[in-house]
């Protein structure tokens, strides 16, 4: 069997009613309309699974490479728990309008409502235009109740908390988190992958057909954490030609890489595949002695679990995040003992 080498897809390209250009003209996508609103890079969802563009394995889907290269491209323990589902679903959002006001719900709630998994994500943000804004929780004490009065008087706005943005913010939204994408904003998202959303106020628009789209205002109150916190902006350090965490958790770990100077990757110890995301700049990856991968701003290429040594060579300067999962493997192992126990 032919050696697994990083592994680029096809965007799949989405029109939505707040899509805009900037995906075709920033990020080079090839959108075929003035309203693309979402590249998905590495896709396993159902009905949107990516097929591979560069190398041997051209032409075939995510879910076919699952299949035959199980935990070698996955991760044993990743391939464990998910088989041929890839977990992670990678993407850019170009928000030329304001996205709806909307929630994830958990695992728990996402297999009652939805039938899949929930939705936990993050955000790094790539561009954005002055003043423009991202809403992610409340910005006061509130209860059901009062949020439902807010919502009813349409003054939801009023009691979220809202965040100037600017390129190279990092948000990240558990499931939960009541959320939403201002005007103006290109970002990278990271998240399960799951479509499971409750959309809770969308601005009274209406489509292309003159219909308003669908509300989800009481399975949303099951789904929406009350809570405030202290902070909603994720603080982080930039160190140069190193792996500087941005999210860390059960479902993803997400770093930033700033590359100044050539870089090597050991990850004899990570039991999973790796994302990489070119948010700027240019680099190549040098894998197998003498194989080559460029990137560029906009790319996205998978590393095979297998592949656990690879090499980063910026052009000048490159920004990269970094996705896998951790820990798979060893929680398996665990929750396999504590059954046997119990």
């Amino acid at each position: 069997m032919n050696q697994l080498y990083p592994l680029k897809f096809k965007p799949i390209i989405k029109d939505k009613i707040w899509g805009g250009t900037r995906l075709k003209n920033l990020l080079h996508k090839n959108c075929k309309t003035d309203k693309a609103g979402e590249s998905w890079e590495i896709s396993g969802f159902p009905g949107s699974v990516s097929k591979v563009k560069n190398g041997f394995l051209a032409g075939n889907s995510l879910e076919e490479l699952l299949e035959v290269y199980m935990g070698d491209l996955a991760g044993d323990g990743v391939f464990e728990k998910f088989g041929t589902l890839f977990p992670l679903l990678t993407k850019f959002i170009d928000a030329n309008d304001a996205l709806s006001v909307q929630v994830h719900p958990d695992d728990e709630l996402g297999r009652r409502l939805f039938g899949s998994y929930g939705k936990t994500e993050m955000w790094y943000i790539v561009e954005a235009e002055k003043d423009a804004e991202i809403i992610t929780g409340f910005n006061q004490q509130i209860s059901p109740e009062k949020y439902l009065q807010h919502l009813n008087d349409k003054t939801l706005l009023t009691i979220l908390n809202k965040e100037t943005a600017v390129a190279g913010d990092v948000f990240f939204l558990p499931a939960g988190r009541i959320h939403a994408i201002g005007k103006g904003i290109l970002l990278a998202e990271i998240q399960q992958t799951s479509d499971a959303t409750l959309r809770i106020y969308d601005y009274d628009r209406l489509d292309e057909k003159g219909r308003s789209r669908e509300l989800h205002t009481d399975k949303a109150l099951e789904a929406i954490d009350f809570k405030t916190y202290p902070t909603y902006k994720t603080e982080y350090l930039k160190n140069p030609d190193q792996s500087n965490n941005l999210a860390r958790c059960e479902y993803f770990t997400v770093n930033y890489l700033e590359l100044n100077k050539p870089v090597e990757k050991d990850y004899i110890a990570l039991d999973s595949f790796v994302i990489y995301l070119c948010i700027e700049g240019s680099f190549t990856i040098q894998y197998h002695h003498n194989g080559k991968e460029k990137m560029v701003k906009g790319e996205t290429v998978l590393l095979p679990a297998e592949l656990k040594n690879v090499s980063l060579i910026p052009d000048t300067t490159a920004k990269i995040l970094e996705i896998y999962i951790e820990g798979l493997a060893q929680k398996n192992k665990s929750e396999e003992l504590l059954d046997r126990l119990f």
